[in-house]
């Protein structure tokens, strides 16, 4: 039996406190596959939230942390990660490919390792300011590549990328290869002042080849966040 359309859902809990992601995760916890904890809300309210999601026992657990450090301290945080339940985890895919290796050999093979490539919010004169190579700032495409390779060469379960260079990820390291996307905005969605350039639609992601798409404001800022994620798990199997 094929997905359906809320198994390609990651809920960002994206809240400040763990009183309003409880409320989420009680209400979604049956209309998504995973729940985003990230930096906000782990700082907040730590392994609680994680535990707190487990113990409802019908969503898995994306912890986006996004470690990027000496590659001991990596695989030493890593490997409370793995011991924590989480079901995916992330790193930043920088300089050193041995950051990312540490981050796999602490997992245990027990989280799935996704190496975060370029973030959703980066634009063009961002990649130029930082002083990358022109070809990467004419077509960021081409340093998610580069990255996603260095990622796969490290033993990660795959990346996080934009809609946007999706195919490419799957036709250069295979369908076996996660690919998570970030930067979701539902066709119906009007789309004003946004901190996402990258974007796609749920269904432009899921025919492009994506494993999960990570969702926020569109289920959070709607009036009825159940009716919201209804609502996206439809556009993506019309998509399927």
């Amino acid at each position: 039996m094929g997905k359906k359309g809320k198994d390609y859902i990651i809920f960002a809990l994206d809240v400040p406190n763990f009183a309003e992601a409880r409320k989420y995760i009680r209400d979604l916890s049956e209309h998504v596959a995973m729940f985003k904890v990230g930096l906000e809300l782990f700082v907040c309210s730590g392994p609680e939230v994680v535990h707190y999601v487990k113990k409802q026992g019908k969503a898995g657990i994306f912890l986006d942390l996004k470690l990027y450090d000496i590659p001991a301290t990596v695989s030493r945080t890593m490997k409370i990660i793995a011991d924590m339940g989480v079901d995916l985890a992330t790193v930043h895919c920088g300089e050193s490919e041995d950051i990312l290796s540490a981050a796999v050999s602490g997992s245990k093979g027990k989280v799935g390792v996704l190496a975060v490539t370029v973030l959703t919010s980066i634009t063009e004169n961002d990649i130029l300011s930082a002083g990358f190579e022109k070809k990467f700032i004419s077509d960021p495409g081409l340093l998610v590549l580069q990255r996603a390779q260095k990622a796969k060469q490290s033993g990660c379960a795959g990346v996080i990328c934009s809609g946007l260079e999706v195919k490419a990820i799957k036709k250069n390291f295979g369908n076996d290869f996660l690919a998570v996307t970030p930067g979701i905005r539902p066709e119906c969605e009007h789309i004003g002042n946004d901190d996402q350039h990258r974007i796609t639609t749920p269904s432009q992601a899921v025919q492009s080849g994506s494993d999960y798409l990570v969702i926020g404001r569109p289920i959070r800022d709607a009036g009825n966040p159940i009716e919201a994620a209804k609502s996206i798990a439809r556009e993506i199997e019309t998509a399927v």
